[in-house]
């Protein structure tokens, strides 16, 4: 089928609960109307910053009531979901979307309690997931119910989740002073948390932050891997491939490329520094790369020599110096699933996911519920 069926639970304490559905289809940005089901196409505005041109807010209702969607065939989609009143979006020349922002205190959406569920609906499935890449905020869980009667889920994180994360990482601030407390956001008359933002989200919104954390343990990893190999699994086409910091300093995986030592700011958004995409980076050197910032997320390079087939759960985030962020959105997460940097889908094969995320290739109906599990 072309379509499928989403089913909005409202499990918030507020009053009313908006949702609005964005993506790209076969002829680019799409949104879904307020009916949620009337697909609509923007047109390329003169300007920047204009209104979509449709009403796109879908009212899901108060307390305990849903709403059914029907959605069609979308890439990089987002379901979106706001307390009390809908989201501004805006649309610029191309036509491309201006998306709320957590990191710009200007937007119009900042005040407001947001968060948003990720998923791609193409020709060969279904794929969605929780993600707390850029922030935490109302909990999200999600139930897949497919074609065939199978039923896949993410519980995702609790009632109440964000004022435990918060809690946490005010707690990690005060015993390592690198700054972890300044990744909650209070509502500019403090009576509020509106969430807990990433590392990488943090950065931006508070340049500065986390300069120079990872500093010592890097240093640590390319000492040890001075004297002897590290081994990466690319769980794809290229197999295993060997490195080794050389004379130069940098990490060297023969016939394949070299990597320069990461700040925490390349560790934490996983795209910069060593880890950019550009010209003469090859596939397999950001598999690699993919593989290397998940360790350094994690904190695991010290302990296992190969990677990502060797890790072990357990083994995540012991480090004192660590993305003590995504320690904490396992930790209070249910089942401990949910993305919590961007390739938290990297591990061993034979481990248990920790991205959260459920896919199958004919879904009927895909429930999602905010403000508390399913």
């Amino acid at each position: 089928m072309d379509t499928f069926s989403v089913v909005l639970e409202n499990k918030t304490k507020s009053s009313t609960l908006y949702a609005h559905v964005t993506g790209t289809g076969s002829e680019g940005l799409v949104m879904l109307q307020a009916d949620g089901k009337t697909l609509y196409h923007p047109t390329s505005p003169s300007k920047t910053l204009q209104p979509p041109g449709a009403d796109i807010a879908i009212k899901v209702g108060g307390p305990g009531e849903s709403k059914t969607l029907t959605v069609p065939r979308i890439s990089g989609g987002r379901i979106w979901f706001c307390e009390e009143k809908p989201l501004t979006f805006l649309v610029n020349p191309g036509p491309a979307l201006v998306e709320p922002s957590a990191t710009n205190p200007a937007d119009p959406n900042y005040e407001l309690d947001w968060s948003f569920c990720e998923f791609t609906y193409n020709q060969a499935e279904l794929y969605v997931n929780v993600s707390y890449v850029d922030f935490v905020s109302a909990p999200i869980s999600l139930k897949l119910e497919t074609e065939s009667g199978a039923v896949k889920s993410v519980p995702g994180l609790p009632a109440g989740a964000l004022e435990t994360v918060s809690a946490k990482l005010q707690e990690q601030g005060q015993r390592d002073g690198a700054g972890w407390e300044k990744l909650v956001i209070r509502s500019k008359d403090g009576s509020r948390i509106l969430r807990a933002l990433s590392p990488n989200s943090g950065a931006v919104l508070k340049p500065g932050l986390f300069d120079g954390y990872y500093q010592a343990y890097v240093d640590e990893v390319w000492s040890k891997y001075g004297g002897e190999e590290l081994r990466v699994n690319s769980q794809f086409k290229w197999g295993d491939a060997s490195g080794r910091v050389r004379g130069d300093g940098l990490l060297t995986f023969d016939d394949v490329g070299s990597f320069s030592k990461p700040s925490a700011r390349d560790i934490f958004s996983c795209s910069t520094g060593p880890f950019a995409a550009g010209p003469g980076v090859s596939e397999h050197m950001l598999n690699i790369g993919a593989r290397l910032a998940a360790a350094f997320n994690r904190s695991t390079l010290l302990v296992n020599t190969e990677q990502p087939e060797g890790e072990r759960i357990a083994q995540y985030y012991r480090e004192p110096v660590t993305n003590h962020y995504a320690r904490i959105c396992h930790e209070t997460s249910i089942e401990s699933r949910g993305y919590a940097f961007p390739y938290d889908d990297v591990g061993s094969s034979s481990a248990a996911d920790q991205s959260g995320f459920i896919n199958d290739p004919k879904p009927k109906v895909l429930t999602v519920a905010v403000g508390a599990p399913l």
